[in-house]
């Protein structure tokens, strides 16, 4: 079958949770969204993760049935809430997040039929807060150890609070073919690996002592960078566009660049497009907007 025309089937693996901001609650977690933004890409995008046995988790259920999403790799944990985090905003509208702990997401559960789906992925992407919580870290690694050797294991590093560190880093970089940061990112993350220099030295650093395929570095309105071995695309944002929030933006960027490498596309056409698809989810309110037909068919 035509790599273009096969039905991809990819993994978000992690936290899923609530975000509760002043004036409501929104369904969040990137493991989550990004599957989303691949069902709308017209891959089979999984969520693999863990809610309460609570009103909360059932929300999540449902909200995930009505985007289209299976449930069937959400764990059910009677003894843990589902997780929440409690958006508070300043005087200037700047958002401040405190992740509460010990939340169903951290005690997600390694089965055979996690297994299983990990063998059959052709794609899966996981983050460092998952790796918080003994159970879940552990969840993520077996689940990477039974992936087949075509998978592309993206690590959509999302660092947040204080759940990361140099030791988890290394050890999830040592596991992936595809690494994605944003600009802000990056020092922490050249900083805590004892690289020095300009972005591209670093990311060629990285690159070479991971054996990475792809670092993929976001630069907000600056727009992107897709650096490969020998090959590097830039992408620079040149639509002029009214940001409602950008919420849900990098996991649709990863989403978008995760479809191009499993449809074989060139590294300019998925650049340019993931900025396409990041710029609209940011003119919409919350992460997990429907992208117009015109858009969501050119990758």
């Amino acid at each position: 079958m035509n790599e273009e025309n096969r039905k991809f089937l990819v993994v978000g693996l992690g936290e899923i949770l609530w975000d509760v901001l002043p004036d409501g609650k929104q369904l969040g977690g990137a493991p989550a969204n990004f599957a989303y933004h691949s069902h709308v890409l017209g891959v089979e995008g999984v969520v693999v993760s863990c809610v309460g046995q609570d009103e909360l988790g059932k929300e999540i259920l449902e909200s995930l049935t009505n985007l289209g999403l299976s449930t069937d790799y959400i764990a059910i944990d009677a003894e843990h809430p589902t997780g929440t985090v409690t958006v508070e905003l300043d005087s200037e509208g700047n958002p401040e997040y405190t992740i509460h702990e010990d939340a169903a997401w951290d005690f997600i559960p390694s089965t055979p039929e996690l297994r299983e789906l990990a063998a059959k992925a052709d794609a899966v992407c996981f983050g460092s807060l998952s790796q918080r919580s003994r159970t879940s870290q552990e969840t993520v690694r077996q689940f990477l150890e039974a992936t087949h050797s075509g998978c592309i294991r993206v690590y959509d590093i999302n660092l947040r609070q204080q759940y990361y560190s140099k030791e988890i880093i290394d050890d999830m970089l040592t596991r992936a073919e595809v690494l994605k940061l944003n600009d802000e990112e990056l020092p922490v993350v050249a900083s805590l690996l004892g690289i020095k220099g300009e972005d591209n030295a670093v990311l060629g650093s990285i690159l070479k002592r991971y054996g990475l395929r792809l670092i993929v570095l976001t630069r907000g309105g600056e727009g992107s960078l897709l650096f490969g071995d020998g090959e590097i695309s830039i992408c620079r944002s040149s639509d002029s566009i009214e940001i409602a929030d950008t919420v849900g933006a990098g996991d649709a960027f990863t989403a978008a660049v995760t479809a191009g490498l499993l449809r074989g596309k060139k590294l300019d056409e998925i650049n340019k497009f993931a900025n396409r698809l990041a710029g609209f989810v940011c003119t919409q309110v919350g992460a997990t907007p429907k992208a117009p037909e015109s858009l969501s068919s050119q990758i």
